[in-house]
């Protein structure tokens, strides 16, 4: 009898966590650099901020967001992202997981018990759904992004997905696709939620628009400045079609009532100095050449390795020959003193315990996904040759 407690998962030490063994060059992916954080800029900006904010702003705040903010990320979304956005749609978080929890929260109470994924996919947002009772389902991705057809039939009405930059895959979601998409939605009622991750850090290029600019009744647009400006800020936020803007709002409230006002208006203050702007023109810059950098030293200790993706975001996926134990491979990396992660631990399994059926598996079953984003170039190379030497240790028997 009595209620008891479920047993904790086990926690993975964090890259550096002093638990786990010392790092040589954390090959983490998806770090934003914690050094390029722009601290002057900032404080400027929140010195701005304070001395402009009124007496109510330090009342309880808005559960949507302090309205400065949501003004200046409608402006910004616009112009960057060919988003449409009014500001009675976006809904401020603190980041991109409670953005999910709220989305979570507000599907389960709309009876939907179903959600679409990405696999291999971002392990982390199935189980946000999972907890709070949205079963996700996997839905394979190909070199062109999330396969449509196979949503089609898994007769899910709802779909999680990254089309700017695909994680673990990097691909971008084609634009028959996006169609296929849209007409997916249109025609089932169902949503579409866009996560727009690494959509900003493109660098071969200018990236193409959101999906939710060309269907915004039908997608709901997620975004963060974890990638580009700091995690620590805990700042991200939801675009979402008119008629789920009060569920999200009150799904808001009753997570934990409201954002840090004083927070949002010194990022409204980043946004409308062009503070941000610049400091993502010169993340592009070094992070471009850390990439390449990384992606050479691929090419020169694992020449057997296939660099899959754009050049974007913070990391780049090395797809390896079926005979590497990728998991074996990332355990003796970490030991090594590295921290890549293994592709095929990215599959998505609705039950939430390994990987899922064959049949919702990527082109490669093995690969290592290399983070670049907090490291020189010249550390890379050293990473990468140390890398290089777990390899044949972790090789299956034929």
């Amino acid at each position: 009898g009595g209620c008891r407690a479920p047993t904790p998962a086990p926690e993975r030490p964090a890259a550096g966590d002093k638990r786990g063994e010392p790092l040589v060059c954390s090959l983490r992916p998806g770090i934003a650099d914690p050094a390029s954080f722009p601290r002057t800029a900032w404080r400027r900006a929140y010195e701005r901020a304070l001395t402009a904010a009124a007496d109510a702003d330090f009342d309880a705040g808005d559960p949507a967001g302090a309205f400065r903010l949501r003004a200046e990320l409608s402006a910004y979304l616009w112009r960057m992202r060919a988003a449409r956005v009014d500001v009675d749609r976006i809904l401020v978080t603190a980041g991109r997981t409670q953005a999910l929890s709220v989305i979570a929260a507000t599907l389960r109470a709309a009876g939907s018990d179903a959600i679409g994924v990405e696999t291999p996919g971002n392990p982390a947002a199935a189980e946000c759904f999972r907890w709070h009772g949205v079963i996700p389902v996997p839905i394979r991705v190909d070199g062109h992004g999330l396969d449509v057809n196979e949503l089609g039939r898994s007769g899910v009405v709802a779909a999680l997905v990254t089309p700017a930059h695909q994680y673990p895959t990097g691909v971008v979601l084609a634009p028959e696709r996006r169609r296929e998409l849209i007409a997916w939605a249109r025609r089932t009622g169902g949503l579409v939620i866009e996560d727009d991750r690494d959509a900003e850090l493109r660098y071969d290029h200018k990236p193409s628009g959101c999906v939710q600019g060309l269907a915004p009744e039908q997608v709901m647009l997620i975004g963060s400045i974890s990638a580009t400006l700091a995690p620590a800020l805990r700042l991200g936020w939801v675009v979402a079609p008119r008629t789920w803007c009060g569920h999200l709002r009150q799904a808001r409230r009753l997570a934990d009532g409201w954002g840090s006002t004083l927070e949002q208006l010194a990022l409204a203050e980043f946004l409308a100095g062009s503070a941000y702007d610049r400091h993502v023109r010169r993340m592009r810059r070094a992070l471009r050449e850390r990439r390449d950098g990384l992606i050479t030293a691929v090419r020169r200790y694992l020449p057997y390795g296939r660099i899959a993706g754009v050049s974007a975001g913070l990391h780049v996926l090395v797809e390896l020959p079926g005979s590497i134990d990728d998991q074996a491979l990332a355990r003796r990396a970490r030991t090594a003193g590295l921290d890549p992660i293994a592709l095929s631990s990215l599959r998505i399994d609705p039950a939430g315990g390994g990987a899922g059926p064959a049949a919702h598996w990527y082109r490669s079953a093995s690969g290592l996904l290399l983070g670049y984003s907090t490291q020189s170039p010249e550390d890379l190379a050293r990473a990468v040759r140390l890398l290089s030497t777990c390899v044949a240790r972790a090789e299956a028997p034929m």
